[in-house]
Parts: C-alpha cells; structure tokens; sequence
C-alpha cells in the first residue's frame, strides 16, 4: 500500500477533531462524513488520479456506447453524472462505475429487437431501462437485501463474462471489416448467421485501419505498459485515415455531435414499454450489483476499508435512477479504471468525481476530435477489451477446485451464445441453485455402532431437499437403538421435524428408538413445537 493511499486512509479515519454532521444528514448525504476531512493536499492528488482514470475511461466509454447501439457521447455521458453520484453516495473509496462492455451488450441485446439501434426511440427505451434497472436496485439496497446479488455466483459471472466477451466480438466484426450496418438480433447464433450472408463485402481499407490499431495497441501494452495504449492505438488508426485520404476512402468514422454537457432529458414513461423492459431491467440491475459489489470487495480487502453492501447498492441503484434523466445509460463498477484508481493512490471518492469532471470536459471541448476517429479503429479497441474480458486463470481455477461450478460456468456461457442474454443469467443463476441444493441435498453422514445402538452422526441441514435422503437412511438402519447425533446440525425446517417425528413414531411400533443427541438449541426449539402425547422422538442433551 503506498503511503499516499495510507496517509487518504487516516485523514478519513482518524481525524476526529473534525465535528461529525448528525446521523440522519449523513445518513441521506453520506458523503458528508468524509468530505470535510478533506485537505488541500488530498485533494489535488485526487484530481490527478482522476486524470489518468479519465484518459483510460475516454476511449472505453466511446467503445462501450457503440457496443450497446449508442452515439458515441451516450457513452460520455454515462462516464459523468451516474459515476458523481455512485462516489458520493455509495460505500467504496475506490469503486469507479461508468459504463462496462457486459452491461452494454445486455442493453444492446434487450433492446435492439424494440426498435433500430441509434434511433430515437432505442435511445429513450434505453434509459427508460435504466432507470428501471437503478429503482430495483436502490429498492434492493432501501430494503436491506444487497446481499441478494451474492446469489449470482463467482462461476456465472465469469462464464457470463466470456460468454458476453464473444457475443460483443461478433457484434463488432461488421464494423472491423467496415460491412454495412446489420439488423440487431436477439441472440449471439442469429447474428452469426446474419453475419455469414455479408461476409463477401468486406472493405479492405476498413480491415487495414483495424489491423494497424491493433498493431499498435499490442506493442504498446508490451514495451510501454504504462502509456494509454488504448487510447494511443485508436489515435494511431485515425492518424493512418488522415495521412492516406484516398486509399482509405470509404473508411466509415465515428459520427459527429455537439460538444456539451451531459444533457437533460425527460424520459417517457409508457405502461407497454415498462412491462417489455422490465426482465432486462431486474437482469441488468442484478448482474450490475454483482459486478460493482465484486470489485468493491475485492478493492476494499486490499485497502483494509469496512465494506457497507447496502450502501453500496443504494448508491449505484440511485447513480442510474439520476443518471438516466441526465442521457446516462446503465452503468456498473468497472475493474480496470477501479484498480487503476487504488494503484494510484486515491485517498477519496473524489478522485473517482474528479475522473468524471474530466470526462465531461473533454464531451465538451472536444468532440471534434472524437469524430475523427475510424469505426474499425474503435472496432479492434473493442476485441482487444474483449479478449481481457475472458478470465481464463479463473476458468482453470474452477476446473482445479470444483467441477461442478465450472460446469455451471459452462452452461452460463453457452447459454449466453444461443440465448437472450438476459436469460443467460437467470439460466447461470438457476444452474448454481440446481448444484447447491443437489449439493445440501445429501448432508454428509457418518455411521457407527452395533445392532443395539446404531449412531448416525449427520453434517448439514435437514430441511425439505434433504428429508427424502435422511429418510432413506433411518430406514435402512438395523439398530434397535438408533442414535441421530445432531450437533452439527445448524438448521432444521418443517418438513426435517415432521420427518423425525413421524420416523420416531414408525420404529416405536417396531420396537426400536429413535433418539436425537447433543441437539443445538434452535434445532431442539423447533422439534418440541410440534410435540405431543404421540411424539416417540427422544431428544437427550
């Protein structure tokens, strides 16, 4: 940890000489608990971490845009306004949202069969979708149920990742090969079959402009990791374009827009629209959750920082609920710009407002550069980004550790080439449950004694997935005396103390007993409840 990040740690910290604002300001403007520890110094190292997380978001932001079937400033101002009010309302010091490549593919596949990318009815069914998606999320995190996105497992996320990796690949290489633009399909096989039929147009300059940006992006990352490779790339391919106008002739550009702020727009509420977007909002708020709130973990283990999950979902539900009036489109926490914020040593959110300060000067000030750059140049950017996307390391690790996890990370990456994306996730999600309680279905059980007393000693909850197998157990038993040794036994629902009582009953009338032994507390409360003058279940301390 450097000692700039340390020294941001104790001024937000350790300064108590500094009066606290009563708890239920803050508790609406929790920024106002660290704000006035800032210092002069602390806040000039800010504004220069916010600077270079800037020069990364800008060529990421535009990428992102096109990904999701936006105008190139979509994806500036989503770099704005959503990440201001993610910092200052949420919980990470470091977490830096924004607009991220798997979000923005979800967004292009949700919505792409609802109207014609671009247009100005995808543009409103867009933000319309965020701001859906950010009022599920701040209901998530107003009622205290952040930790619902830890129900989408460490495995989906990461074949979801890949699986999203490929489908945005295939969404770019019409503009890498400079083919007209083609119609949005729902899935990931649609498109690559629509693909096929204009394959043969391919447009030779367009490819060179790619190959040349990639080129140049690659040798960068690998004699100068720390220059803007990105962002030294696309103006490399812009560069070839202007240098060569007549053998790049047809080479399609970013289009132009008006140098500004982010906008306000008035969003349109319509009950039809609502109900067609709402399981890409729930599905996009969710796996939004779960990348933000992922990042945010990991970052503040390595910052030692205590970590307030509904926070955190407030504040990046209430980022898109602002945002989205203000032409943001969805955004979540992004990795790169987040560890690069860490790395840098930032000792606030405000490094993180500072990199949106940034960004929306350059909307301001230079849009007619953007407008210089080359559709296939932003094209290779967008595969590159695309091939990092892929977590190969985790792939293997969860190959090593658990095979049924890996399977789920299959099956959640396939799912996102042959299906919506959208349901892609809710299939990860279901493929998880399905292995978790498979895998609770079957508590391990260790088995000892003789034909007097027999002793099962079971680990793991006895709860309605478990009963059949639990039974099967007590009746295979031979012992006259059968002994359920309950201390590991955590948790215990109806159906498991129906299930004793009714298998104490059974072999009372052959003669035998059923005892439960060293039973916890709660386990114990819960069988005497349904107790009675025919209960045969002996329960011993």
């Amino acid at each position: 940890m450097s000692a700039a990040h340390r020294e941001g740690i104790r001024s937000h910290t350790a300064d108590e000489t500094v009066p606290r604002p009563t708890m239920k300001i803050t508790t609406l403007f929790p920024f106002l608990d660290w704000l006035p520890r800032t210092t002069g110094r602390s806040l000039g190292r800010d504004a220069l971490v916010g600077l270079t997380g800037a020069i990364l978001a800008l060529p990421q932001s535009i990428a992102y845009a096109l990904i999701a079937g936006l105008p190139a400033e979509y994806g500036l101002y989503a770099a704005v306004v959503p990440v201001i009010i993610a910092c200052l309302w949420g919980s990470s010091w470091h977490l830096i949202g924004g607009p991220t490549a798997a979000i923005s593919v979800v967004l292009f596949a949700s919505v792409s069969p609802l109207a014609l990318p671009g247009s100005g009815d995808y543009i409103a069914l867009v933000l319309l979708l965020t701001f859906l998606a950010g009022l599920f999320q701040w209901l998530l995190g107003a009622l205290r149920f952040g930790a619902l996105a830890n129900f989408v497992s460490q495995s989906v996320v990461i074949g979801f990742t890949g699986g999203a990796a490929l489908v945005i690949a295939l969404g770019q290489i019409p503009n890498l090969l400079g083919l007209p633009s083609l119609e949005g399909r729902a899935t990931a096989l649609q498109g690559a079959l629509e693909l096929a039929r204009h394959v043969r147009e391919v447009h030779g300059p367009s490819v060179l402009v790619a190959m040349a940006t990639l080129v140049v992006t690659l040798l960068l990352r690998r004699f100068a990791p720390r220059l803007p490779a990105l962002l030294l790339g696309l103006v490399a391919g812009s560069l070839l374009v202007l240098a060569l106008p007549g053998s790049m002739a047809g080479v399609p550009l970013v289009p132009p827009f008006e140098g500004r702020l982010p906008p306000f727009t008035a969003l349109r509420f319509d009950l039809d629209d609502i109900l067609r977007l709402l399981p890409s909002a729930v599905a996009c708020g969710l796996l939004g959750l779960v990348m933000s709130l992922s990042i945010a973990r990991a970052l503040a283990t390595q910052s030692q920082q205590v970590l307030d999950a509904n926070r955190e979902t407030r504040g990046q539900g209430l980022s898109n609920l602002v945002g989205a009036w203000f032409s943001g489109y969805l955004s979540s926490g992004s990795f790169t710009r987040s560890a690069l914020n860490l790395q840098a040593g930032a000792g606030s959110p405000l490094a993180g407002v500072s990199s949106a300060l940034w960004v929306a000067l350059f909307a301001l000030v230079g849009a007619g550069l953007i407008a210089h750059i080359p559709l296939p140049a932003m094209a290779a950017s967008i595969l590159l980004i695309c091939w990092n996307l892929i977590d190969v390391p985790g792939m293997r690790q969860l190959w090593r550790v658990s095979r049924a996890e890996f399977v789920v990370m299959a099956l959640t990456a396939l799912a996102t080439l042959v299906l919506e994306l959208q349901t892609a996730i809710y299939a990860g999600v279901l493929a998880s449950l399905f292995f978790y309680l498979k895998r609770t279905s079957r508590p391990r059980v260790l088995q000892s004694g003789d034909a007097e007393e027999e002793v099962l000693r079971i680990e793991g909850s006895i709860f309605f997935g478990a009963c059949p197998y639990v039974q099967r157990l007590i009746q295979r038993s031979q012992g006259k005396r059968l002994v359920l040794d309950a201390h590991h036994i955590n948790f215990i629902d109806f159906a498991g103390v129906s299930l004793l009582h009714n298998e104490a009953r059974r072999l009372h009338g052959q003669g035998r007993t059923l005892v439960l032994r060293r039973a916890r507390p709660q386990v114990e409360r819960e069988l005497r409840k349904l107790e009675d003058e025919q209960s045969r279940l002996v329960i011993e301390g």
